[in-house]
C-alpha cells in the first residue's frame, strides 16, 4: 500500500498552519473539482486533495499522521465498541461481514491509518437509520436542538422604505442575497455543491407588512426566515426600518414636505397647490413667512392607528436665475428704504 504525502499533495510545509491549508486546499479544489476538469487524472488528483484536506485540516488526525511516520501501518488495527462485537469494519480489507466505507473517495492508505477513528471521522462515517456509532439518534428532536444551540441561524438586514409604500400599508416585496455555510460539507469546503469554496448563496424574497406607525430604527420580525442548518432548523429574519425618500422626511407619526416659495410670496403672502400622499390640496401661505418655518397640515401625512398623522410643509425661500434688469432695480430700491 502506497504512502501519501499530504503535504505534497497540497503544495505545503510540513509546518503549515490551518489558514495556509484550508487556501492550498481551496485553489487546488476548483483547479481539479469535476465540475471545471473533465479529465481522469483530474478526478484523481481531486480525491487525493480531498483526502489530504481531511487529515491535515483535521488537528488530531494531523497529529497521528505526522507521528506514526514509517509505522502508519499500526493504524489499521481497531476493537469495535460494546455491541458491535459480531460486525467486521475492515475497511476494504476483506472479510464477509464488512462495511465499506470507501464509497467518498477515500483511499485505502487512509482507512487503514485512521480506521479506527470512527467517531471523528466527519464526513466518512455511516449513519444507519439515523444512529452514529456512538449510539446518539441524530434524528431526535432533542439532538438537533442541541446541535444547534451553537449556531446563529437569525438574519439581520436593512429594510429601506418610502412614504408611498407606508401609505399604501401593503406587503412589501424584500429580496436579498444570503451568503451561508455549505449544509453539505458543513462548511469544510470539499463537495459539489459550494465548488470547493465552503460556502454558499442563495437568493431570498419574502413579504412584509409593516405595522401602522412604524419608526424609523424599528426591528421587524419574520419568523423562520432567517437561515436553515442541515438539521432543518430555522432561525429568524429580522428587518430594521429605514426611511429612504427623495420627497418627504419622516419625523415620529408626522412627515415633512418642502415647498418652494419666491421672495415676493414670502413677503405678500400667497396660495400654493401642493402634491400630498392624500391627493393635491391647495394652502394658504400668509405674508411675512420666513424659510425653514413650517405650516402643518392636520390629517395629512401617514396612517397611524388612531387615523392619520400631520405632514408639515417646510418653506423655502427661493432666488429666481436670470433676474431681468427691472427686478434686480426693484430689489435695489427695496434695499435702500428698508
Amino acid at each position: 500500500m502506497k504512502y501519501k504525502d499530504y503535504y505534497e499533495i497540497l503544495g505545503v510545509s510540513r509546518d503549515a498552519d490551518n489558514n495556509a491549508i484550508k487556501s492550498a486546499y481551496r485553489k487546488l479544489a476548483r483547479k481539479y473539482h469535476p465540475d471545471v476538469n473533465k479529465t481522469k487524472e483530474a478526478e484523481e488528483k481531486f480525491k487525493d486533495i480531498n483526502e489530504a484536506y481531511e487529515v491535515l485540516s483535521d488537528k488530531a488526525k494531523r497529529q497521528r499522521y505526522d507521528s506514526l511516520g514509517s509505522n502508519w501501518q499500526g493504524g489499521a488495527d481497531y476493537t469495535p465498541p460494546p455491541g458491535f462485537e459480531n460486525f467486521s469494519f475492515n475497511f476494504n480489507q476483506g472479510g464477509a461481514q464488512s462495511f465499506d466505507f470507501g464509497g467518498n473517495g477515500f483511499s485505502d492508505f487512509f482507512s487503514s491509518l485512521f480506521g479506527d477513528m470512527m467517531g471523528s471521522m466527519g464526513h466518512t462515517q455511516q449513519n444507519f437509520g439515523g444512529f452514529d456509532f456512538s449510539g446518539i439518534n441524530k434524528n431526535s428532536p432533542k439532538t438537533k436542538r442541541a446541535n444547534n444551540s451553537t449556531k446563529d441561524l437569525d438574519i439581520t438586514k436593512t429594510l429601506n422604505v418610502t412614504a408611498k409604500e407606508l401609505f399604501d400599508n401593503k406587503p412589501i416585496s424584500v429580496s436579498f442575497t444570503e451568503i451561508e455555510k455549505c449544509t453539505q460539507c458543513s462548511g469544510s469546503g470539499y463537495c459539489s455543491n459550494c465548488g470547493g469554496t465552503g460556502i454558499v448563496s442563495k437568493q431570498k424574497s419574502v413579504k412584509v407588512k409593516l405595522p401602522k406607525g412604524i419608526e424609523e430604527g424599528k426591528k421587524v420580525r419574520l419568523k423562520n426566515e432567517g437561515k436553515t442548518d442541515a438539521y432543518g432548523n430555522k432561525g429568524d429574519l429580522y428587518l430594521i426600518v429605514h426611511f429612504k425618500d427623495n420627497e418627504y422626511t419622516l419625523d415620529g407619526e408626522s412627515i415633512t414636505k418642502e415647498i418652494e416659495i419666491t421672495p415676493p410670496e414670502a413677503v405678500l403672502g400667497c396660495t400654493k397647490d401642493i402634491t400630498t400622499l392624500h391627493g393635491k390640496i391647495s394652502i394658504k401661505i400668509p405674508s411675512g413667512v420666513s424659510s425653514g418655518q413650517c405650516l402643518r397640515l392636520k390629517g395629512l401625512g401617514l396612517p397611524v392607528n388612531n387615523g392619520y398623522g400631520d405632514l408639515n410643509a417646510k418653506l423655502k425661500i427661493v432666488i429666481p436665475k436670470n433676474q431681468s434688469k427691472e427686478v434686480i432695480e426693484l430689489y435695489k430700491k427695496i434695499q435702500e428704504i428698508s
